[in-house]
This record gives structure tokens, C-alpha cells and sequence, in this order.
């Protein structure tokens, strides 16, 4: 069975920073019983049903950074540009992830565009 990509629009993938991934990641798991398995360095990758969340430590900022799935995320930065909005360029594809961008609204709210 082939995983099919979230439709256009739908949360896709969450990114947790804080200061310490792995109290981070404790916290979560026991709380939501989500899977987890570790990554290079000091990052985890977590799965609910629903959805992917990298968690990732040595950052103050302490925010999780919601990704919605675009199906051409060239094209959804530009938008997000075209209403005002301000985005870095796409980053290239991570096997089994996918590409992402960071991207922030008018008014400065923090989201991401994410395409499998």
C-alpha cells in the first residue's frame, strides 16, 4: 500500500524545537503516545496517525511550526510572496520527507508549506 500524500491545504507535518529534544520528546510521547525514533545528532522523528513531528533540541525559541502539504511547493512560495507574505526558498527533497519551507504571514505568524 502506497502512503498518498495529505490533500492541499491539510496540517502535513509538524516541526518541535526546544531547548532539550528528548525531554521534549518524553513529554509527548507519554502524552499522546506517539512513535518515535531517533535521527542524526539529538533529534527524533515522531509519528501520531495523523501526522509526521521533528523534534529537534538547542532551541530557545520553544515553538512547534505547523507544515501544510502544497502540491507544488515552488508555486505556494510564490503565493505566499504574491499575498505578502514571506518565505525562504524551498529547500531539496529529503528522502522520505519530502521538500519544506518556512514561511511567515503578513503579519508575521510562523507556518511552513510541505511537499511529499
Amino acid at each position: 500500500m502506497t502512503e498518498r500524500p495529505p490533500p492541499a491545504g491539510a496540517p502535513a507535518h509538524i516541526e518541535l524545537g526546544a531547548p532539550d529534544a528528548r525531554v521534549s520528546r518524553d513529554f509527548f510521547v507519554g502524552l499522546f503516545g506517539w512513535a518515535d525514533r531517533a535521527m542524526p545528532g539529538e533529534s527524533f522523528y515522531a509519528t501520531s496517525p495523523t501526522i509526521g513531528i521533528g523534534v529537534h533540541g538547542h532551541d530557545d525559541g520553544r515553538d512547534m511550526v505547523v507544515y501544510f502539504a502544497v502540491a507544488d511547493i515552488d508555486a505556494a512560495v510564490e503565493r505566499v510572496r504574491a499575498l505578502g507574505g514571506t518565505a525562504q526558498d524551498p529547500g531539496p527533497a529529503v528522502p522520505g520527507f519530502g521538500r519544506f519551507a518556512e514561511c511567515r504571514c503578513p503579519q508575521g505568524v510562523k507556518f511552513g508549506v510541505h511537499q511529499r
